[in-house]
């Protein structure tokens, strides 16, 4: 697709954003720092019977979803096409064909108004959306910088410092499974319906934690690197020798409960280790796992007790959205930063620290 020459950014901005990387459509409006609308149309009942997201299943739904979703959004905000200033999608990391439809819907949109376009990195939306709850986004969060920022997702966990606005710096990541896919294996071991972290969650809130111990791999390792196969394969050893806890529902709560003590206390004492280490005084989290309820209630305990200033995401803008697409767009466009080209491929595999603000 040719490129046109991009019109120069004005400080105020209206703009259109499509999140389309794995099994949500999403599309949202931003107006000068404020989130307009923002529509999810969610496929968990279409992939629930398969046990997981199924891709060419996620794209067919994503193709049927992303018009109606869009001019949800557009009604929403009392919103004209003609009246963006720019269009943004996230353009990686994630499912490749799921990607592609909303990459493509937006260039071409961009293309058709002739409007300045932004390819967003997924991860640096959820970066930012711990921010996003004021009227605009982002009120007061500078004098919370540097801070350090936990992303714990179904295919990642990842710590960022978080320099300023813009700046970040990866300190470490998933080496194998991530937090929030040791949550949904575990569950499905365990037989729980699709998506399984979110109902292990609430068996856990029902059990014991100390009913078991399962390992904390790394936990005690110096480093910020992730690691959570190993605790995935204790419990699937620990069901195989111990099948009675199968039958019976008190003992299954325990281990939901344990399960999750194992994975909260790594997430929580590797982010601690990072704040102090670096005498930072904030931490965010984001991500679909910080909706976790005994994830959310740790990192409070903890900073309270270290007197760190928490900021959690909405449980809303946790998942995937288009609302932190949108307002990390605007942000770029605002401040002139470059756009970027309509011909540019999809990044399936974008590694969050070869960002270049």
């Amino acid at each position: 697709m040719p490129n046109r020459p991009r019109r120069k950014a004005r400080n105020s901005a209206v703009l259109l954003a499509i999140e389309s990387s794995c099994d949500e459509t999403s599309a949202a409006v931003i107006h000068d720092g404020t989130v307009r609308s923002n529509f999810v149309a969610s496929q968990i009942a279409l992939h629930t019977k398969y046990g997981g997201v199924v891709p060419e299943l996620a794209t067919r739904e994503h193709v049927r979803n992303l018009l109606p979703v869009t001019r949800a959004a557009l009604k929403e905000a009392d919103c004209a096409a003609p009246q963006l200033s720019a269009v943004a999608a996230t353009l990686g990391p994630g499912l490749p064909q799921a990607l592609m439809i909303g990459t493509r819907a937006a260039q071409g949109l961009a293309f058709a108004l002739d409007k300045p376009y932004y390819g967003i990195h997924h991860h640096e939306g959820h970066l930012y959306s711990p921010w996003i709850d004021g009227d605009p986004a982002f009120v007061d969060w500078e004098q919370f910088q540097p801070n350090i920022s936990l992303i714990v997702s179904g295919g990642h966990t990842l710590l960022v410092k978080v320099n300023a606005p813009l700046d970040h710096e990866v300190l470490g990541g998933t080496l194998d499974d991530a937090a929030g896919e040791c949550f949904d294996k575990v569950a499905k071991l365990i037989g729980l319906p699709y998506p399984g972290g979110p109902e292990l969650d609430r068996l856990a809130e029902k059990g014991d934690p100390e009913a078991y111990r399962f390992p904390r791999p790394l936990m005690k390792d110096p480093n910020f690197e992730f690691s959570f196969s190993g605790l995935k394969t204790s419990v699937r050893y620990f069901l195989r020798d111990h099948p009675e806890v199968m039958e019976d529902n008190g003992k299954l709560k325990d281990v939901c409960a344990s399960v999750r003590a194992a994975i909260v206390e790594v997430l929580v004492v590797k982010t601690m280790r990072a704040a102090k280490r670096l005498g930072l005084k904030c931490v965010t989290a984001s991500g679909g796992v910080s909706c976790n309820l005994g994830l959310r209630r740790a990192l409070a305990d903890h900073c309270e007790k270290l007197g760190i200033a928490l900021r959690i995401a909405q449980p809303s803008l946790c998942t995937d959205n288009a609302a932190m697409i949108g307002v990390l767009a605007e942000l770029r466009h605002i401040r002139g930063l470059p756009t970027t080209p309509l011909d540019t491929e999809i990044r399936p595999g974008w590694q969050l620290d070869s960002l270049v603000a």
